[in-house]
């Protein structure tokens, strides 16, 4: 058997830098206990709990984090009015958002500051898209596939701005941009917010879905970006199984393939991702 495994599997820029403000917090705070992060830091429960094991709680609302504490704001970003009333009630704020989230933030609020409603291709209840959503001053629709965007009942008096959420699949992307605009009575801009590093994960997922006869997407289970490669990886005919750790293998199914892809999401660490692929060595 061979293994064929992504060069780009496991974290990527954003999650790294979310996490090393965290461990700087750690390494200088005499109560780490004061710490809190409002939802996951990042997608991934193996990385989330050993942060709890430090001391750092994980709240699911601000009103959670008692004033005077600190707040770190998790990877996905927050709302605008969550980080609002966390700063009115003295809560010291360290913003851990990814850069290219934060980035679409601004890219979203810039464009429908002039009256467009935006057009968000993504997850409605996923964390990083209510914070997207949060920056759109003129309405927004949220629609996560083709076939949805297609049905929406767009007003041509109005103007439109169309974004993803960063982790989205880019090919969908495209075929709806093109769609959209081919729309001759649509006033609307194309902004592009899908991230680099989700872009060449996807690409390269795709390359290795046809070298192989199945591929192994590791990452947490409520990862989108994970979730992503998985899909893209289907969308060839190749088989695939989104697993979170080397216990979750199919370790019987997976001994009658020949070539086994491996491959993570942008919040893996690659200390799994090396258990993953030593565990498939030994088929």
């Amino acid at each position: 058997m061979k293994i064929v495994r992504a060069e780009r599997a496991g974290m990527c820029m954003g999650v790294n830098l979310a996490l090393s403000k965290l461990d700087a917090l750690l390494a200088r705070m005499p109560q780490p206990n004061a710490l809190f992060i409002l939802g996951s830091i990042i997608h991934n429960p193996q990385v989330v709990r050993a942060y709890a094991d430090k001391g750092v709680i994980t709240v699911q609302s601000p009103a959670e984090i008692p004033a005077g504490a600190t707040a770190v704001i998790r990877a996905h970003g927050v709302t605008k009015d969550v980080e609002n009333e966390l700063r009115q009630r003295g809560v010291q704020i360290v913003d851990a958002t990814c850069p290219k989230v934060k980035a679409a933030c601004l890219l979203i609020e810039k464009h429908t500051a002039t009256g467009r409603v935006l057009l968000l291709y993504g997850e409605a209840t996923h964390p990083e898209v209510k914070c997207l959503l949060s920056y759109a001053a003129a309405g927004a629709f949220v629609f996560d596939s083709r076939e949805a965007c297609v049905s929406l009942l767009l007003d041509p008096a109005h103007s439109y701005c169309l974004a993803a959420q960063t982790t989205q699949d880019k090919a969908i992307f495209k075929e709806i941009s093109a769609e959209l605009k081919g729309r001759a009575d649509l006033d609307l801009i194309v902004l592009d917010t899908i991230c680099d590093a989700t872009r060449e994960r996807q690409d390269e997922a795709l390359r290795i879905a046809r070298e192989v006869d199945f591929v192994v997407v590791a990452g947490g289970y409520e990862s989108s970006n994970t979730r992503r490669l998985a899909q893209v990886v289907l969308s060839q005919g190749t088989p695939a199984l989104h697993i979170e750790t080397a216990e979750d293998l199919p370790l019987a199914e997976l001994k009658k393939y020949q070539r086994i892809g491996l491959t993570a999401g942008a919040s893996t660490p690659k200390a799994i991702v090396d258990e993953i692929e030593r565990v498939l060595e030994t088929l």
